[in-house]
């Protein structure tokens, strides 16, 4: 199982290394997390802290992968830039390895992976389509095999 402060502590040590200013304020219901100028912005008022090393995860993903103002989703390229902004996150909070790991430990659902890997089971899917893309229908490692579509 991955800790939930070991999670955060990660997180919070790729901020420091990169000298990012990291700020917690009240923002719009809408808006859950910004970057900009090598400042993140998390929304103050997120519920769980499991979301909140989510949406830090994905401004990460923004001050690696982005440039430029993106909120306009309309635009293919700020799609594009969202989109490796999420992936980048997916890859931070889960690996292939992971993913072992809880089939060791008797993970059954993506429920109890997300508790597993304290991370949302949205990012879960996140990282699922992304490993998708990446290796295919399926992956076999350490005599495990993966199956990233589950309608095969």
């Amino acid at each position: 199982m991955i800790g939930e402060a070991d999670l955060h502590k990660k997180l919070l040590n790729i901020i420091d290394e990169n000298k990012i200013e990291l700020i917690e304020e009240p923002l719009s219901e809408r808006i859950l997390g910004l970057y900009a100028d090598n400042v993140i912005v998390i929304n103050k008022n997120i519920a769980t802290s499991v979301e909140k090393s989510c949406v830090l995860a994905e401004e990460l993903g923004h001050y690696f992968t982005s440039y430029g103002d993106i909120l306009d989703q309309t635009e293919l390229t700020n799609k594009k830039q969202e989109a490796r902004a999420r992936r980048w996150a997916a890859f931070q909070l889960i690996s292939v390895e992971d993913l072992i790991q809880a089939c060791k430990d008797g993970v059954k659902n993506k429920f109890e992976l997300a508790e597993y890997l304290n991370i949302s089971e949205d990012f879960i899917d996140t990282a699922v389509e992304h490993f998708y893309a990446l290796y295919g229908d399926c992956l076999t490692m350490d005599d495990y095999t993966i199956y990233f579509n589950p309608t095969k």
